[in-house]
């Protein structure tokens, strides 16, 4: 089925955290528009770590992940989040078993 990822970020400071988060939403518009292969790619707070951020991206296959990597948008990110960060971890996923859910049409 699909290539996913789980990426934990430790920002700075709450401030760098905000900033984080402003930079994560321009990609999002980016990937929103002109990724088709990228099925899920969710920013989550950890309501008792301010300054964490989990990201959870689920991709159609390998193929579309390293296509979302090239994407300007993507590029653009990559090069921004350094400055925010503190620390950065990625955890790549192998899918074992699933239950999806239907598509309801939407796509925020």
């Amino acid at each position: 089925m699909g290539f996913g990822l789980v990426v934990r970020f430790t920002a700075h400071d709450e401030e760098a955290a905000a900033a984080f988060d402003r930079l994560a939403a321009d990609a999002l518009v980016g990937i929103r528009s002109h990724e088709p292969g990228t099925l899920v790619y969710v920013n989550h707070g950890v309501p008792e770590e301010p300054r964490v951020r989990v990201f959870y991206e689920l991709y159609v296959d390998r193929s579309a992940f390293e296509k979302h990597e090239q994407q300007p948008h993507v590029q653009h990110f990559l090069s921004e989040r350094a400055q925010y960060l503190e620390s950065f971890e990625v955890t790549f996923l192998d899918e074992l078993a699933a239950k999806i859910a239907p598509a309801t049409g939407d796509a925020r």
